[in-house]
């Protein structure tokens, strides 16, 4: 499955979830919910995966964790903010630098309408 077939179910079942509990929960509880859906719906889903930071060939465990990581392909950065901004995106772009990931999706769950608070980050 490529990374683009693997987003596409993401963001499909984050959709339900986000229709079943609406804005305003926690991370904890939506992340919770979207690894559930995820593995329901077959896909390999690891939560809080850690990321070591490599530095001068030392490996370093800094306390990085991917909120959410399915097929070992798509980094998932879960939100529940008034607004994303620049650092949220950062965030993702460095899970994704550490781990050689193609793909990223960057899901605000606190607005009204889910598809306004998805970002793909390539």
């Amino acid at each position: 499955m490529t990374e683009n077939e693997i987003a596409n179910k993401i963001i499909g079942q984050a959709i339900e979830v986000h229709k079943y509990l609406g804005p305003g929960l926690l991370e904890s509880a939506c992340q919770e919910c979207l690894f559930y859906k995820l593995t329901q719906v077959g896909l390999k889903v690891q939560k809080e995966q850690p990321m070591p930071l490599v530095f001068e060939e030392v490996q370093l465990e800094c306390g990085y964790r991917i909120d959410l990581l399915v097929e070992n392909k798509v980094v998932i950065e879960l939100k529940s903010v008034e607004i994303l901004n620049d650092v949220h995106l950062a965030q993702t772009l460095t899970y994704m630098k550490l781990g050689n990931y193609k793909l990223g999706l960057l899901i605000n769950f606190n607005v009204s309408l889910l598809k306004n608070g998805i970002k793909r980050v390539i």
